[in-house]
């Protein structure tokens, strides 16, 4: 967890920096998004030290299901304007589906299960509750419970 902004370029390279054996490199990132265009901005607050660990648990948990996979995941907190990046998940393996499969399975647990909170700040001021994680997002975390297979 940081509140700086990620050059996601530059992640990307660190993480193949010196590998010759990674064919593929996936990179996500997440924007805040206005859906009803009255968003003033999107708060996102984190327990020091818990969201860290259980981001690099996830992280570790990735690398091991994929032989071979490398993983970066960074997530910011404070507050974000729409459009703002949020959120940058990085993959590599020697093949796509491999980088493919490991940057769907970190984002589907950082959305269900990092330890962190979002809350919405409207235009004319008010400020919404906690945003709940959405059943399709359980939903799509619970399918890499359930084994997906490994590659």
């Amino acid at each position: 967890m940081q509140a700086e902004i990620f050059d996601a370029a530059e992640e990307a390279r660190n993480l193949v920096a010196g590998r010759t054996d990674l064919g593929a490199v996936v990179s996500f990132v997440g924007l805040c998004r206005d859906e009803g265009a009255g968003l003033a901005a999107l708060e996102i607050e984190h327990y020091p030290g818990m969201a860290e660990a259980e981001i690099a648990r996830v992280v570790m948990e990735a690398e091991a299901r994929w032989r071979g996979v490398r993983a970066t995941a960074i997530h910011r907190y404070g507050s974000f304007a729409p459009g703002e990046p949020i959120v940058l998940v990085v993959t590599a393996a020697a093949h796509r589906g491999e980088a493919f499969a490991a940057a769907e399975m970190l984002m589907d647990y950082l959305k269900t299960r990092a330890p962190f909170w979002k809350r919405v700040r409207y235009l004319d001021g008010s400020q919404g509750g906690w945003v709940e994680a959405k059943s399709h997002d359980d939903n799509s975390a619970a399918r890499w419970d359930a084994g997906a297979s490994k590659k």
